[in-house]
């Protein structure tokens, strides 16, 4: 009976030593394919003449090292494009171009040179609106770098001409536009009459006329004066005057405009 139990014995010493021996040549076995790997991977770093460290922490320091310089690399900067072509469409051209496109069926060609066209004409008026405001008001001159034309080209409205007045710091600025949301604005406040005031008792904005045109005129300690001025059934004209003594002085500033030449040009009655 004993001589079993030793032969049992023995024949679990010999399984467990056999299993231990396999998981340590396993163990040799992989980090030999790894050093192998390493070896193989270093002789092709040389090759194509790349750096390289002995040890794993090294070579993972520089590997991270040439990735962080890599990502770390600035881009060159713009010197200049000459930027976008300013001149609006051409009218006839895009008039032209509808026409075939329509003899032909191309629809939606003939749609868009409309379209085109239609822009065309609105920035004509827009600039044509833009060259005939004053060049100086109350003082100040213009600031012939912040004129500015833009329109949706459809539809009809969208058109919106600005030009800036400044010296020191008084300013006025005047936007003509087609915006529904504005004269929905002023509209209200025309058909409401009277004047409205703020809880402190002081006028916060009232009607008025300029150059016979019915007007509303507003005051805001914060943003200063802010006049709109009707132009027809679709648009109007905005002042806003910072750093104004006064609204009779605000009021001037407006009549140097010629609003009825403006209301000619954009066709409005």
């Amino acid at each position: 009976m004993k001589r079993k139990l030793l032969l049992v014995g023995l024949a679990v010493f010999a399984f467990v030593f056999t299993m231990q021996a396999q998981g340590l040549m396993g163990k040799l076995k992989q980090k030999a394919e790894q050093a192998a790997e390493k070896a193989l991977e270093k002789k092709a770093k040389e090759k194509a003449g790349v750096e390289t460290n002995d040890s794993d922490s090294d070579s993972n320091s520089s590997s991270g090292n040439s990735s962080s310089s890599s990502n770390s690399r600035s881009n060159p900067a713009n010197k200049g494009g000459g930027g976008l072509v300013t001149a609006p469409p051409d009218v006839k051209q895009n008039l032209s171009d509808a026409e075939s496109a329509f003899k032909t069926a191309s629809y939606g060609e003939a749609r868009y040179a409309v379209q085109q066209a239609m822009l065309g004409v609105e920035m004509e008026i827009g600039n044509k609106v833009l060259k005939s405001l004053p060049e100086t008001v109350s003082g100040l001159p213009k600031q012939e770098e912040y004129d500015k034309v833009t329109s949706t080209g459809w539809g009809w409205v969208g058109l919106t001409i600005q030009r800036e007045y400044l010296k020191d710091d008084k300013q006025l600025r005047t936007t003509i536009a087609n915006n529904a949301a504005w004269m929905s604005s002023v509209n209200m406040y025309l058909a409401n009459g009277g004047y409205a005031q703020q809880t402190n008792g002081e006028q916060n904005w009232k009607q008025v006329k300029v150059k016979g045109n019915r007007a509303v005129i507003e005051y805001d300690d914060a943003s200063g004066y802010k006049l709109s001025v009707p132009l027809g059934q679709s648009s109007l004209i905005v002042f806003e005057g910072v750093n104004f003594a006064s609204e009779q002085e605000m009021m001037n500033a407006a009549n140097t405009f010629d609003i009825e030449g403006i209301k000619n040009t954009l066709g409005e009655k």
